[in-house]
Parts: structure tokens; C-alpha cells; sequence
């Protein structure tokens, strides 16, 4: 299970986090709904050990994570995978997925079986592992960001906003490939601004605005919340 608790974050006097607590449970998929600026980045990036949390604990199975080194926590199992892809758009396809196996890079054999499955789920990625992940299309860029992320092999894996600048056909293959990520037993905890698609593959979810977390329930208790349709469905 991955748990914060009572994790609070300041960027100098700004209090960009206040008292936050939520966890996933093993296997689930959990979203994280919000405004732009609402908090959900620097949950994430607090998790991943790029933020240092002003107070509280944050836990992965029975690993504490707080204070520990984004390596440390890539390798205990938790990997993120960023908005807006953050990839290195003058190096080819494959070398972008093989910095996410850094931590992995001892282990030659296996890093060649998650490279594999990893083309498996993206074919078109093995096309065009030798091309500059800049000269792919948005859809693909984003592809090669979740193999990225892969590649460190996760229990949990947290996707942030994943859907984001991506044509709505692209968005569903993208959504359906996180849903195939999660069934094959991996912890997904998502950030989305499409709330209506990401409740949809999701088992529960939190609402968090101004670094708070203001509700949480189950996919049909905020699907069919009337001011959760009205602030983030428009219905």
C-alpha cells in the first residue's frame, strides 16, 4: 500500500500541500482530481522524494519513504511519470526508455525482458526506437513516457496527467493502456484534469484544491456527486 500522512509541503512561505492523507491500496487505481495549481504535481513529486515534505510520513508497503532518494524509491518500487513527458527529444526512442531502467542497469537480462514487454504494449515503439522521441507525435511522445516509466519496473506507478494536449482518439488508447498496466497488478495513482474518463477506469478518487484534500469516494459516489460533475464534468 502507498500512504501519505498528514503530509504537509511549503515552497518558501507558500503552503503548496496542508495535512494531506491518502493511500492506494495494492492493485488499485486511484485518480486524483483537480484545478491547475490545486496540488496534485507536488503530491507527486513529493512522493518521488523531489520535494521534501515540511511534515509527515509517506510509506510504500513497509518501506518509509520520506527523506529518501528519488533512486531509492524508483528502485523500492514507486517510479512517476511526469506531466508534459519530460523526455530528451534529440535522443532516439530506445534511449529515452533505457534511462527509465537506470536503476535497473546491473541487471542486463532482465532489462532486456522489460524492454520487451514494453514494445509489446507499444509496437510502434520498436518501429521507431531508432528516431528522436522529438520527432514523434504527442500521442506516441506520451507512449514513450509510460514505457519510460515502466522500464523502472513498478509496483506503483504514478501517471500525471497523462492525457494532457492529446486528441481525444489518443486519449482513449492512452486510457486504455493504463487500465492494462493496472490489471496486470500494478498500483496506478493518476492525476487528471479529463475526470469524467479517468473516474471511469478508476476505483476510487480524491478531490484536492488549494493543497488540501477535500473529498474522497468511490468511482460512482463522485462520478454521481453533484458538485464533482459540476466543477470538473461539466454536467
Amino acid at each position: 500500500m502507498l500512504q501519505l500522512d498528514k503530509v504537509s509541503v511549503d515552497y518558501g512561505s507558500f503552503r503548496a500541500l496542508d495535512n494531506v492523507s491518502l493511500h492506494a491500496k495494492q492493485g488499485e487505481l486511484v485518480v486524483l482530481l483537480g484545478a491547475n495549481g490545486a496540488g496534485k504535481s507536488s503530491i507527486f513529486l513529493t512522493i518521488s522524494g523531489l520535494n521534501r515534505p515540511k511534515t509527515g510520513s509517506i510509506r510504500f508497503g513497509d518501506k518509509e519513504l520520506t527523506g529518501s532518494k528519488p533512486s531509492k524509491i524508483v528502485h523500492d518500487g514507486v517510479v512517476h511519470c511526469p506531466e508534459g513527458r519530460k523526455l530528451f527529444p534529440g535522443m532516439s526512442v530506445l534511449k529515452n526508455l533505457m534511462l527509465g531502467g537506470y536503476v535497473h542497469r546491473s541487471d542486463k537480462a532482465g532489462l532486456q525482458r522489460t524492454l520487451d514487454e514494453v514494445f509489446s504494449m507499444f509496437p510502434i515503439l520498436k518501429e521507431k526506437k531508432d528516431l528522436p522521441a522529438g520527432s514523434l507525435s504527442g500521442g506516441q511522445q506520451q507512449m514513450v513516457a509510460i514505457g519510460r516509466a515502466l522500464m523502472g519496473r513498478p509496483k506503483a506507478l504514478l501517471l500525471d496527467e497523462p492525457s494532457l494536449g492529446l486528441a481525444p482518439l489518443v486519449v482513449n488508447q492512452v486510457f486504455d493502456i493504463i487500465q492494462r498496466i493496472n490489471k496486470a497488478g500494478t498500483t496506478v495513482l493518476l492525476a487528471e484534469q479529463n475526470a469524467y474518463a479517468a473516474l471511469n477506469i478508476a476505483d476510487r478518487g480524491y478531490v484536492i484544491e488549494s493543497g488540501r484534500i477535500v473529498m474522497e469516494g468511490s468511482r460512482s459516489e463522485l462520478l454521481n456527486n453533484e458538485e464533482v460533475r459540476k466543477a470538473y464534468i461539466g454536467a
